[in-house]
């Protein structure tokens, strides 16, 4: 009996808009050559903020840069960086148990200051190349409405803070007593905060590429790629397939995060495709409504988390929504359908602010846009960076499971060094569990598996 089709994992045209990608903008379609090039030093393959910070760092303080030629499949920013949260906010503690268990503390540590240094390395990146972007430097704060899941939290905390080995000097932990008031979330069992930010992710990262294009970049949008060449040519050279024509090349970055497997088969299981929601929230009453200072995650219990990013005109970003439609595997796992809507998850946000925060009760507060994102979920949760093995002048940046704000810029910095310096993984600067490898490719365990599939069979029964 055959076995069934790899299910299509190309980008789907004419997603639904998102709040950030609503208005047109000026590269949204841009190509800067009518014709694809016949050949170039490196092609990029995708046009979100992986690819475009890999290229940046290509060019960045680089007397000789290689020509680029930046391929993205739909409009410029238009997968899951024009339609995520733009929280950047690192995990301090909350995974970090998890991982010293699976990779040792010294590791996991390793990873937790990599994402914290991110809020000032995004924060660098904005004010150094004048980015317009809605910039916003503030805490974040975690809060836990589950009384056993609060109790689990923070004995893993005070596990890690007895262990000594992460840094935790930016977390602030707030019992039961004082999580409701300080918070401001009903019935909150406790909380942490810590130094976070949020911003406007297509403008930013759009206005880079302005900068780039004025350097030498070549950007074609609506340029989807069908495959790369299996073997180099008699010149040593990749072939880069797409729709419009051909493009040899030494070098091919894949920054193709969710539609990885489509081009590189053996991520098939590796890198899943994984659909969530977002929304925009406004109030009637203006600048009469409530104001929220932080960012938020609003973890209802170990299954089920939202997050929040209060914006400067009074609006609310607000992503989630999980329990709604995570029990229906086919509505998010495995999906590529940022083109529709999840039904069960649009009617969640009409209240959201009056049912889960003191003080927005008379707020009016009500979802104005509601819209749907493709992640890209690695196996094990970690991206997969660095030199496809046994591909030779190919990389890989992708896999961020959804939390690629506070992991690309710095990610992208090392796979532009290994590019540009031609040096192994290892003198990159990148934490080592980060490294993607034939290991890892071929490993039995899919963790991201383990835990998801107690939300669609029926096993996880916790109260929401």
């Amino acid at each position: 009996m055959a076995s069934d089709p790899q299910p299509t994992r190309s980008p789907v045209p004419n997603p639904v808009p998102s709040f950030w990608t609503a208005s047109p903008r000026s590269l949204d379609d841009h190509r800067s050559t009518a014709e694809l090039p016949k050949a170039c030093d490196v092609v990029i393959i995708g046009g979100g903020f992986a690819g475009v910070a890999t290229a940046y760092h290509l060019f960045k303080d680089n007397p000789n840069p290689p020509s680029i030629v930046l391929l993205e499949a739909r409009k410029v920013c238009s997968g899951a960086t024009g339609r995520n949260g733009g929280h950047v906010k690192p995990d301090m503690y909350y995974n970090v148990s998890k991982y010293s268990k699976l990779y040792g503390a010294e590791a996991a540590a390793e990873l937790a200051a990599f994402e914290a240094s991110h809020v000032y390395a995004v924060k660098s990146l904005v004010e150094t190349e004048g980015l317009d972007c809605d910039f916003q430097l503030t805490r974040s704060i975690d809060v836990f409405l589950d009384p056993k899941h609060a109790r689990e939290t923070e004995e893993a905390y005070r596990e890690l803070v007895t262990g000594g080995v992460v840094d935790l000097h930016d977390v602030a932990f707030t019992p039961k007593k004082d999580a409701e008031r300080i918070s401001g979330v009903k019935n909150a069992q406790c909380c942490f905060s810590f130094t976070a930010a949020h911003l406007w992710p297509l403008k930013m990262v759009q206005q880079l590429l302005e900068r780039l294009l004025v350097k030498g970049l070549n950007l074609q949008a609506n340029t989807p790629v069908t495959s790369v060449s299996s073997t180099r040519d008699d010149q040593g050279l990749w072939t880069v397939h797409t729709a419009r024509g051909t493009i040899a090349t030494r070098k091919v970055v894949y920054a193709t995060n969710a539609y990885t497997s489509q081009l590189l088969p053996e991520y098939a299981n590796r890198i899943v495709p994984i659909r969530g929601v977002c929304s925009h929230i406004v109030s009637s009453k203006g600048a009469h409504s409530p104001h929220l200072v932080n960012t938020y995650g609003i973890r209802f219990n170990s299954r089920h988390y939202d997050y929040l990013i209060p914006r400067a005109d009074g609006s609310i970003v607000v992503g989630g929504a999980g329990q709604r439609f995570w029990h229906m595997k086919d509505q998010w796992f495995d999906n590529v359908r940022d083109d529709e809507l999840v039904a069960n998850a649009v009617p969640y946000f009409d209240d959201y602010m009056q049912r889960n925060f003191r003080g927005w009760e008379s707020s009016d507060a009500k979802a104005e846009q509601v819209w749907t994102g493709i992640m890209g979920f690695s196996s094990d949760f970690m991206p997969h960076l660095g030199q496809v093995p046994d591909k030779s002048g190919q990389y890989i940046i992708a896999g961020f499971s959804g939390h690629g704000m506070p992991a690309i810029l710095l990610s992208s910095k090392g796979v532009a060094t290994m590019i540009r310096e031609e040096i192994p993984f290892e003198k990159s600067g990148l934490p080592r569990v980060l490294k993607t490898t034939q290991e890892r490719i071929d490993a039995e365990r899919n963790l991201l598996e383990e835990s998801m599939r107690p939300l669609w069979d029926g096993s996880f029964t916790a109260k929401l």
